[in-house]
């Protein structure tokens, strides 16, 4: 298998990177590293596993991002999830919910470098894929670049080399999730340090990114970068993502092509008993910045819920626009 790029990759959301909003993410940029949503071990032990793992070929390559703290239990899940042709496993150290925490993983992870050691050392005995952590650079009073760097140095001895910063600290009580992921400081110098201290890993950025310009700058100081919100909130931004960091020649198709391309997908999905507005619900930044944008969002969001609804709503939408 060859080496997975992760020049670009677009961030796990909960609620939002889900399958659909793959498929669409998909048709803008062919090669940015696309991430799930994070799927806990009891949902894929205990759950339907089909139901959270599955997913379109054309999404790949496509990484899975677990929640959990027991190494047998994501040993197991890393196992499940090769079977399913992932390319990646990643595990949640970044997420700051109460719910999260009350199942002992994500951020909350932060304070037990040897309990992560350990389920990544149980993960990579269980898997042949790559098997990466996405973290924060601290948590409430561990927030010290020494403790940051320990952290790291403890779960790199495992034999990990890929590890993923949101280049914010978290605080566990007094901030909700929203307002983790603005109201902490970005310190990307953080980041930085670390990768001149450990040369030899991976160390892809994440946090606060919303332009190429800004790519370009912190290209020169990680290996890579990861997009959140403004993928999700401004999607076409990633048109310019194959030219731009993958050398491909051909352009992105325009936003009407992309409408056009996901109305296949949308028939067969509704077919399945999905409903229009699960899809169409990731569709609603397509225009962002452009004119028409809001006359396309209005028409999608006032009519894709309705009982009855079909994907001609899709085109009248965006007939709407210039």
């Amino acid at each position: 298998m060859t080496k997975l790029n992760r020049t670009i990759s677009i961030a796990p959301m909960m609620d939002w990177t889900d399958r659909h909003d793959r498929y669409f993410l998909r048709l803008i940029s062919a090669r940015a590293l696309l991430y799930t949503e994070m799927v806990t071990t009891g949902a894929i032990i205990h759950g339907d596993a089909n139901r959270f793992l599955r997913f379109d070929p054309a999404e790949q390559p496509l990484a899975l991002q677990l929640g959990g703290s027991d190494p047998e239990a994501l040993a197991r899940c890393s196992e499940i999830a090769e079977g399913y042709g992932y390319r990646e496993i990643n595990l949640n150290v970044g997420c700051p919910s109460d719910r999260v925490q009350t199942g002992r993983f994500g951020a909350c992870l932060m304070a037990e470098p040897e309990t992560v050691a350990a389920c990544m050392t149980a993960m990579k005995a269980a898997t042949s894929l790559p098997v990466t952590v996405k973290t924060r650079i601290g948590i409430d009073d561990l927030d010290s670049y020494d403790y940051f760097k320990s952290f790291i140095e403890r779960v790199a001895e495992t034999g990990v080399e890929t590890f993923i910063i949101h280049a914010r600290k978290a605080w566990l009580t007094g901030l909700s999730p929203k307002e983790n992921r603005t109201i902490p400081p970005l310190n990307y110098d953080r980041v930085y340090q670390l990768k001149n201290d450990f040369p030899e890993l991976e160390i892809i950025l994440n946090g606060g990114i919303t332009t190429c310009e800004e790519i370009d700058a912190h290209l020169e100081q990680v290996d890579g970068v990861m997009i959140g919100r403004e993928a999700y909130q401004n999607p076409y931004f990633l048109a310019e993502i194959d030219r731009r960091y993958y050398g491909v020649e051909d352009s992105a198709p325009e936003r009407r092509e992309v409408v056009e391309d996901m109305l296949p997908y949308i028939e067969r999905e509704m077919a399945r008993g999905v409903p229009l507005k699960s899809i169409t619900r990731h569709m609603l930044g397509l225009f962002q910045g452009r004119p028409g944008a809001r006359a396309w969002r209005r028409h999608i969001s006032e009519n894709a819920h309705l009982k009855g609804a079909e994907i001609d709503i899709l085109t009248e939408a965006a007939a709407k626009t210039r």
